[in-house]
This record gives C-alpha cells, sequence and structure tokens, in this order.
C-alpha cells in the first residue's frame, strides 16, 4: 500500500527478494498539468510494470477494501507512504499483520512529513524505521531502523530519495526476519516522540531577524511545496536555493545584488545568499538573472 516515488523502492525491493505480492493499493489517479489528464501515482506505474493487480478504493471504511483484501488473502501488509489511515479492521487482517516503512527515525517525527521537518529543524541525521502499524499515529512497535546523515545543503526531495532507497533495502532485511520468525518488536519510548506536521504555507515567509542556517534549513525543508517565500525587488519569490554566510547589518538590508546572487544581512551576524528564485507567475532562475530586469539596490530592505 502507497503512492508516490517513496514507496517505489520498497516495492521493488519486496519483488527482488522473491516475495508474491499479490496486489497493491493506491490512491485514485489525480488530475494533473494545464489538460488536468489523470495520471497514475508512481507505485501503480511500477505496479502495472510487473503485471500486478492495482486497488484504488476512494474509501478505506466501507468495508470495500476489506473485501478486496480479504479475497487476495495476503500474509503481510507493507505499507509505504500510503497517505491513508488504515482501519483497524484491515490492520487485523493479514496473520502476520501490518507494517509500514516511515522515514524518520521514530520516535522522532511521527507524522505526515519527517523529511521536511527533520530539515527544518537543522538535524544532522534522520533515517528509517520499519514499524508495526497500530492504531495510534506512527506509534506501533519498532521492528528495525537505519540512519542516514543529512547534507548541509540537502533538499528534501533529494533526502527522499535516498531515504527511499535505504528503507526499500531495510524492508527486505525486515521481512526476512519476520518469515523467519526473529523480528524483534521494540515498543517506542512515549516521551521521545515528536510529531511532523503537513506543511502548509504559513511556514513558507523568510524572517531576516532568524539565522541566515535557519533560513536555509527553512528553503531546504520546504521544497518542492510550499517553498520558502520573500519580496524581492518588490516582487513575491519562491526561494530555491540559497547559502548561509557571516555578514553584518540590519536584518533584511540587502548587502550585495549581482552576479554572485543577492546577499541579505540576517540575524547574529550572518547573511544569506540567494542563488535560485521564482518569481510569481514566472519560471525557476538564478538570482542573477533575475536583477537583470529586476534590479535590487545594495542598502534597501527587503
Amino acid at each position: 500500500m502507497g503512492t508516490p516515488d517513496f514507496a517505489v523502492p520498497s516495492l521493488e525491493a519486496l519483488l527482488g527478494a522473491g516475495h508474491t505480492v499479490c496486489g497493491v493499493f493506491t490512491q485514485p489517479d489525480k488530475p494533473k498539468n494545464r489538460g488536468m489528464k489523470l495520471q497514475p501515482t508512481p507505485i501503480k506505474e511500477c505496479a502495472l510494470s510487473h503485471g500486478i493487480p492495482v486497488f484504488q478504493p476512494v474509501k478505506l471504511r466501507d468495508g470495500t477494501a476489506l473485501e478486496q483484501i480479504r479475497a487476495l488473502a495476503p500474509e503481510l501488509i507493507v505499507v509505504a507512504a500510503y497517505g491513508r489511515i488504515l482501519p483497524q479492521d484491515i490492520l487485523d487482517c493479514p496473520p502476520k499483520g501490518c507494517i509500514n516503512v516511515h522515514s524518520s527515525l521514530l520516535p522522532r517525527y511521527r507524522g505526515a512529513a519527517p523529511i521536511n521537518w527533520a530539515i527544518l529543524n537543522g538535524d544532522g541525521e534522520t533515517g528509517v524505521t520499519i514499524m508495526h502499524m497500530a492504531a495510534a499515529l506512527d506509534a506501533g512497535d519498532i521492528i528495525a531502523q537505519a540512519s542516514a546523515p543529512i547534507g548541509p545543503d540537502e533538499t528534501a526531495p533529494e533526502l527522499t530519495a535516498r531515504l527511499a532507497e535505504l528503507g526499500g533495502a531495510l524492508l527486505a532485511e525486515t521481512v526476512a526476519r519476520i518469515e523467519a520468525g526473529t523480528a524483534e518488536r521494540i515498543p517506542q519510548e512515549e516521551e521521545q516522540a515528536t510529531l511532523a506536521p503537513m506543511l502548509g504555507k504559513e511556514l513558507s515567509p523568510l524572517d531576516f531577524s532568524r539565522s541566515a542556517q535557519a533560513l536555509h534549513d527553512q528553503v531546504r525543508g520546504l521544497i518542492p511545496w510550499p517553498a520558502a517565500t520573500a519580496r524581492v525587488g518588490g516582487v513575491r519569490c519562491k526561494i530555491f536555493a540559497t547559502a548561509a554566510e557571516r555578514g553584518s547589518g540590519g536584518p533584511g538590508t540587502v548587502l550585495e545584488a549581482g552576479k554572485n546572487g543577492i546577499l541579505i544581512a540576517c540575524g547574529g551576524d550572518t547573511a544569506l545568499r540567494i542563488l535560485e528564485l521564482q518569481p510569481d507567475g514566472g519560471k525557476r532562475m538564478r538570482a542573477a538573472d533575475y536583477l537583470r530586469g529586476h534590479p535590487v539596490e545594495a542598502g534597501s530592505v527587503l
């Protein structure tokens, strides 16, 4: 059970390990792009390429999905970024239970956006957890974990791709242990739990009174959506690439604006260099190219 690109390495890992995947559940196709043509989810495309039946229930609590699962009679259900909460009757269906590939080192970052929040908070390490699913949010017993460093300039999509591969490899090892009856069950330490709620546009505006490093983390963590934002040359822009440097000046003061981007004074004698941005209604571009049509003077305040 999965939906986005993150789920694909997990499915591929199960198939590569020789398991029979009797069905794939994913969210319904959604319209995309200007033509609003229905687009299959990445996991659906992967499943169909392997000849695996695909199910796309709109609801999970009306009994339809439960009957489909009972007809498939799986021994184990694996969930990887499905985007739906499984009701208890589905959790109770497979004899070996339901396990989840979660992109954090639980109990840290329970919730919908663990990768983004690890970057937003400036963490240097994260990882993946394979856990038994429970009724409470990401609170089930841990079976296995693997850690991974977070690069200082790594964005959320880049880290997601790495953790997807790590999760697939760990999943294959874990399912082998479940099959052999040697898998562990380690209860989570509730007092260590933190949440990673869904992202919203209220997180977007850059506050230049914060340190440049905090803003750099904000930019990296909010790609591709909702994206960090700032008004540059009077135009609202999404900010996609930055660098944290030393610098001094009133927060929001432009220290440089030229071929090396736009350097803006931030809190704590630091400065943020904007390298790539996208003005509203425009394309993503280098900040230096943006300045050709939207001059920004040194000394001005954003």
